[in-house]
């Protein structure tokens, strides 16, 4: 699979993602697996992984400016 962005190679890579939830609140999700390109580090998520960060974000208190959370529960 090729990079959206610059047409490297995407290999699969364990990170720390943030997501900004609303005005106020960010969520990182730890140890997130994703495909990051070698050449540009820009990163997708495949479907199932997918699912899951959005199932945890769906969680989140958004109240919390900051929330951290894991990716395997």
């Amino acid at each position: 699979m090729n990079c959206r962005v610059c047409g490297g190679a995407l290999e699969p890579k364990v990170t720390d993602l943030p997501f900004k939830i609303g005005d106020t609140t960010i969520v990182i999700i730890r140890a997130t697996p994703v495909l990051q390109c070698g050449q540009c580090g820009e990163t997708e998520l495949e479907g199932p992984a997918m699912q899951r960060v959005d199932s945890l974000l769906a969680a989140v208190d958004r109240s919390a400016e900051l929330e951290v959370v894991r990716f395997a529960a």
